[in-house]
């Protein structure tokens, strides 16, 4: 079974942006394009989730919809790539996806993309700590998510393996765990906004 992933050539650094993207916008492109061009990826995918564990799943658009729409937002970005590699899987959680992933692409430096508010909350993963280990993590700045974030049990946690804002493009050929926090992003879209805005349209 393929995951529907390219086929990455042996030390390219690739992100992995995770999410439900219900629907994707423009505030998370912002930091797709910021952790490529902060990491010098070759490409940054996303992985549309099939349900979040950690939230409701009431309200979702189906997963096709939901793909289709990152493909439609990212188009004529040949470095972005939507994917529905977990529904291909079958894995649930986070933690299961990076490490077939990892097995399935060896070689190839994987990042993990997340915004301010995933870190906030990191600490509620399914087996954060393995992810931290599996692969460096980028956390890309949301607006009025730094305190929280920075202040969260995992950052505090994993606050020696941070980097320094100035070392961040290192960051895909740093021996996790290692981490990095980019002040970068100031989009203050929401999903949540897009749904009730497009509900009301209706």
């Amino acid at each position: 079974m393929t995951d529907g992933l390219p086929r990455f050539a042996p030390e390219d650094a690739v992100g992995l942006f995770g999410g439900s993207f219900n629907p994707a916008h423009g505030g998370h492109l912002a930091v797709a394009e910021a952790a490529r061009r902060a990491c010098n990826l070759r490409a940054v995918v996303w992985l549309v989730s099939p349900g979040n564990p950690l939230k409701a799943q009431a309200g979702y658009l189906s997963l096709p919809e939901r793909t289709a729409r990152v493909r439609a937002m990212t188009k004529g970005r040949p470095a972005m790539i939507a994917s529905d590699a977990e529904a291909r899987l079958g894995t649930r959680y986070t933690v299961d996806t990076v490490a077939a992933l990892a097995g399935r692409h060896p070689g190839v430096r994987f990042v993990w993309i997340m915004g301010a508010d995933s870190l906030a909350s990191f600490h509620r993963w399914r087996h954060w700590r393995r992810i931290a280990n599996t692969l460096p993590l980028l956390v890309v700045s949301r607006p009025g998510q730094a305190m929280p974030a920075l202040t969260s049990p995992s950052a505090h946690a994993l606050r020696q393996y941070r980097l320094r804002e100035a070392d961040v493009a290192s960051l895909p050929r740093c021996r996790p765990p290692a981490w990095a926090y980019l002040p970068a992003v100031h989009d203050a879209r929401s999903a949540t906004e897009i749904r009730r805005r497009e509900a009301s349209s209706c």
